[in-house]
């Protein structure tokens, strides 16, 4: 969102909590690490564990209001109520239903707050959920309904897959050795509770001739998945761990179906279940590869996804996904097919396309060097 704000003509900071990572002490591995290509000043501010975020919130927008930012872009729900309390000008992202004791509070101090300017959701589902629990209203124009997006230009010439699967030999870390020439399924993101992790395994050992390739995951989610392969005999599944982010759209190119397994409930990183919610980047970047997605027919899922752009099935199926692999393996017209409407579905999901509508009818300016716009 920052680097498509910057791509709009804005002039952005970013305010993140803690200290600066080691990792991301530059820009360079900044922009490595997130696939970033237009740079924007990253500010670290002190945020307490014992505070919740109140005094990082705080903080943060004290900061945005001495270098004089004309508007507030954020996702933490301390930040909105605060700010449209104060009547700081704010737009509100929404991922999950107010959680907690405190979260349908701060919630509501950032709707009655004069600062309040528009309120993002990633979901039809969510929306709905919110207009009837709070009377937000389900649509605009303070409520914009704005799926997660991609970045096109990464996902530009990609090779064919046994060409991918080639250049993967070329990079610099993860894959652990190469990738046999045959017909190779993947699946991008993290391991946690509720994104098919048994599916996976499951589909490995039902069709030992085809290869998983499984690119992400925090380092214990790999460890673990690994144990049950190895306890599995599986020899046809290959976990990378982590990849930088600039190196997903190769891994991603480099299989001849991508997979999206999420159960009915879905573990978020903080532990919460946001099945009923989600809208997952690697869903846009799958469709942005141009390659034939299987994916669960979770409802706010096929918000995105229908049988034109991806083939749809039962999350608790395994012989469903077996034999659709089996079917797309044996049809690669299918696969091209699927792949183009795709791919022709990505198009409706930039980055730079969300900011629009986002920021449509809102009085901003775009700015020049040395003036100010919006602090996420």
């Amino acid at each position: 969102m920052c680097q498509a704000l910057v791509s709009a003509g804005h002039q952005v900071r970013l305010a993140a909590p803690g200290q600066q990572p080691a990792e991301g002490a530059d820009w360079q591995a900044l922009s490595r690490l997130y696939g970033l290509q237009h740079p924007f000043p990253v500010e670290w501010l002190p945020a307490r564990q014992a505070f919740r975020r109140y005094d990082y919130g705080l903080r943060s927008l004290s900061w945005a209001r001495d270098w004089g930012a004309d508007l507030v872009y954020t996702r933490l729900p301390q930040a909105a109520a605060i700010s449209s309390t104060l009547g700081m000008k704010v737009i509100f992202e929404v991922h999950d239903f107010p959680q907690g004791t405190w979260g349908p509070l701060l919630f509501r101090l950032f709707l009655k707050g004069h600062g309040a300017q528009r309120m993002v959701v990633i979901t039809h589902a969510l929306a709905g959920d919110l207009h009837a629990k709070y009377g937000v209203p389900a649509a605009g124009p303070f409520t914009v309904v704005a799926p997660d997006g991609v970045d096109l230009d990464r996902y530009c010439d990609l090779p064919a897959p046994a060409e991918a699967r080639r250049r993967l030999g070329s990079l610099p870390g993860s894959l652990p050795g190469s990738l046999p020439e045959r017909f190779t399924v993947g699946y991008t993101g993290h391991l946690y509770r509720g994104r098919g992790v048994d599916l996976l395994l499951g589909l490995a050992r039902s069709l030992p001739q085809i290869t998983f390739l499984l690119a992400g995951g925090e380092p214990g989610d790999v460890d673990r998945m690994q144990a049950s392969a190895r306890s599995l005999h599986l020899e046809n599944l290959v976990l990378t761990g982590f990849i930088p982010n600039a190196d997903l759209p190769l891994y991603q190119a480099a299989c001849d179906v991508l997979l999206m397994p999420y159960q009915r409930s879905v573990a978020a990183s903080s532990g919460g279940d946001i099945g009923r919610y989600l809208s997952p980047m690697k869903m846009f970047e799958y469709l942005a590869c141009g390659r034939a997605i299987l994916s669960t027919d979770l409802p706010v899922l096929c918000e995105v996804l229908n049988p034109e752009n991806a083939v749809l099935l039962p999350p608790d199926d395994l012989e469903a996904w077996a034999a659709a692999l089996r079917s797309l393996q044996a049809d690669e017209a299918a696969r091209i097919r699927l792949g183009a409407a795709a791919a022709a579905a990505a198009r409706q999901f930039t980055w730079e396309q969300r900011v629009e509508r986002i920021l449509a009818g809102l009085p901003m300016r775009l700015t020049g060097p040395g003036e100010r716009s919006v602090s996420p």
